[in-house]
């Protein structure tokens, strides 16, 4: 009886899930597992034709939690990079204050503290692999969606069109299906990001790679940041933080894809910093990209509709906070319970409880983010997160 109540919700209909992130993936993955029909719709023309973000730290209670319900923990231990979680941080003469490697562990697997590390690009590829065959439409440009006798018509730049019962918008910030959900617009922190990917580091950049020692480095000074994060082909994530205009790549009239010029910006704007940090411009190769950071407000909500819902940033994007694919991966395994534990006896109901869970945990979440970005921009931004670090449990 049991498995029929899980199936009745939504048998014999098209879920959609628009965007093919960890989020979008993960959910895909737990209702194909429960027997449902789910098609994920990406942008991207195949799997291989971007470069994959950052590396990501699964937490116990939401982004392993979820691996765990779709059964892919051995093939992520297979896959995770152990000791990419260890951190440095340092202020902007490189002066050492905490240091992960000084540890002999940091920690195991069924540890409620342990953040085991992985690229994005392996977890994506760890989901792509699970899923059913032809599960993602590639080249899926969402263009509109219309709403037609109770099931939605998706249109995409292709030309080509989809009808599915449920959508689900697992699309990102920059969320194409937001807009029918909610006119609740993201604000921006005040914060900017300037992003780039080192190649080859060890060669490109040999002294500040062999100072990451395969794990991440945080500078911290003068209410401004610089993180440097070791992937597993051998690269290094840049991220420059710092109080700006969200126009700002505009208003400065920098080229951020001539290293040069953002290295003489870098020289003024981080005055003080050791010339240690500038092996970072000399690849000739290298370029920025400019990420203002935004937020949507704590105290948004919307009334929720029959057949459509969001999960992951397309809902509740905030700065990095070390959260974001966890949350998105904690929505999918709420949602996709929601949708077939029998529990509910029609589909609104579902997405009524999954939405209202989903408001309450951003609602924390982005008190904290808020606390820890005020924290990091402050003058006394590396004196809190010494403070911060060494409260945590060894």
């Amino acid at each position: 009886m049991e498995t029929k109540n899980k199936i009745n919700l939504l048998q014999n209909k098209k879920i959609a899930i628009i965007g093919g992130g960890p989020g979008g993936l993960t959910l895909a993955r737990l209702l194909q597992r429960r027997g449902l029909e789910v098609k994920v719709y990406e942008r991207d023309e195949n799997r291989n034709v971007r470069l994959q973000g950052a590396t990501l730290d699964l937490h116990f209670e939401s982004g392993l939690k979820a691996l765990e319900s779709a059964g892919l923990m051995e093939v992520f231990k297979e896959n995770y990079r152990p000791d990419n979680d260890r951190y440095r941080i340092v202020d902007k003469n490189g002066v050492l204050f905490i240091d992960d490697h000084d540890k002999e562990s940091t920690g195991a697997f069924g540890d409620e503290a342990f953040r085991p590390e992985i690229d994005r690009g392996p977890l994506r590829d760890i989901l792509l692999d699970s899923l059913q065959p032809d599960t993602v439409v590639w080249d899926s440009h969402i263009v509109s969606l219309e709403n037609k006798d109770d099931q939605w018509e998706i249109i995409f730049k292709n030309g080509k069109t989809a009808k599915a019962d449920l959508v689900i918008g697992a699309d990102g910030a920059n969320s194409k299906i937001r807009p029918v959900v909610t006119p609740i617009k993201p604000v921006y922190s005040g914060v900017i990001y300037l992003v780039s990917n080192i190649l080859e580091a060890e060669k490109n950049t040999p002294k500040l790679y062999e100072f990451v020692k395969g794990g991440k480095i945080l500078a911290m000074d003068d209410s401004k940041t610089l993180f440097l994060s070791e992937k597993g082909d051998g690269s290094l994530d840049v991220y420059i933080g710092f109080k700006a205009s969200d126009k700002w790549a505009l208003e400065s009239g920098i080229d951020l894809k001539n290293v040069k010029e953002v290295a003489d910006w870098f020289k003024k704007e981080f005055i003080g910093w050791d010339n240690s940090w500038l092996e970072l411009f000399e690849p000739e190769e290298t370029e920025f990209v400019d990420r203002p950071l935004y937020g949507m407000p704590l105290d948004q909500s919307w009334e929720t509709q029959n057949n459509i819902t969001l999960l992951g940033d397309a809902a509740h994007l905030l700065p990095p906070n070390g959260e974001g694919v966890n949350s998105a991966m904690l929505d999918a395994l709420i949602l996709s319970e929601n949708l077939t534990s029998g529990e509910f006896k029609e589909l609104k109901s579902a997405l009524v409880d999954y939405e209202k869970q989903m408001f309450a945990r951003f609602a924390e979440e982005g008190k904290e983010t808020g606390v820890m970005m005020e924290q990091m921009y402050s003058p006394d931004g590396l004196k809190i997160m010494i403070e911060l670090f060494n409260e945590l449990p060894n």
